[in-house]
């Protein structure tokens, strides 16, 4: 007689107990001792970085509103050390006086006036200078200009407008004042206007505070006629 070999098993059709048997359970992982260690590491590290970081953050809470202070009081002093150093001197409506070589004042005024690094040199906006005669004035504007003082020099530029209590006016772009002489004078095209007539040149001299006037240059004038 034959040995018959045992039937397969189905597990499809095995009993349910037999099914929780047979089926292979996942392996349990285990730690090794040096992971342990590292976990213990940075658990006693994380004890003492979060204390220490919320320590942290109440001290920055208390002492902010003190260093914005120190950051602004150090604006504060830079903006005075900037407004007190040479380059930064600035003069609201200055006025400037002195006399001439006959004794007899001058006034130099100006909207603003900006000093540099060199103290005897003034920027002036909107410069006026009022010179006194012995029987008038004399008056000389312009956009700009720069006052040397030791020297008693003005030079005048944009739009330079002179006029004489004796009914004289010139016109120009550029002149330059002896305060002390008295004297002025440009090498830019002039146009002059008075009781005389009207004149153009290509420069002009002027002397004893208006008394006399040269014009440069290639000049053409139009004379008016006595009545």
């Amino acid at each position: 007689m034959k040995n018959r070999a045992p039937d397969a098993v189905n597990i499809a059709t095995a009993p349910r107990a037999a099914r929780r048997i047979t089926t292979p359970s996942r392996e349990r992982w285990s730690p090794s001792a040096a992971q342990m260690a590292r976990r213990r590491f940075v658990v006693s590290a994380l004890k003492w970085l979060v204390p220490g970081a919320g320590l942290a953050l109440l001290l920055a809470i208390a002492i902010w509103p003190e260093l914005e202070g120190m950051e602004e009081r150090a604006r504060v002093s830079f903006r005075r050390v900037t407004q007190t150093a040479p380059e930064a001197v600035r003069v609201v409506a200055p006025r400037y006086q002195g006399v001439d070589e006959q004794n007899r004042p001058y006034t130099v005024t100006a909207a603003i006036a900006r000093q540099g690094q060199d103290q005897d040199i003034l920027d002036l906006e909107a410069p006026r200078a009022d010179l006194t005669l012995n029987d008038g004035w004399v008056l000389m504007e312009s956009r700009e200009g720069r006052l040397f003082k030791a020297r008693n020099h003005l030079d005048l530029r944009g739009e330079v407008t002179l006029w004489h209590d004796g009914g004289n006016l010139l016109v120009t772009e550029e002149a330059a004042i002896e305060l002390k002489e008295g004297a002025a004078s440009g090498d830019k095209p002039v146009a002059a206007q008075g009781p005389f007539g009207t004149l153009v040149s290509e420069g002009f001299r002027l002397y004893e505070k208006g008394a006399v006037v040269i014009f440069t240059g290639q000049s053409r004038a139009m004379l008016e006629g006595r009545q």
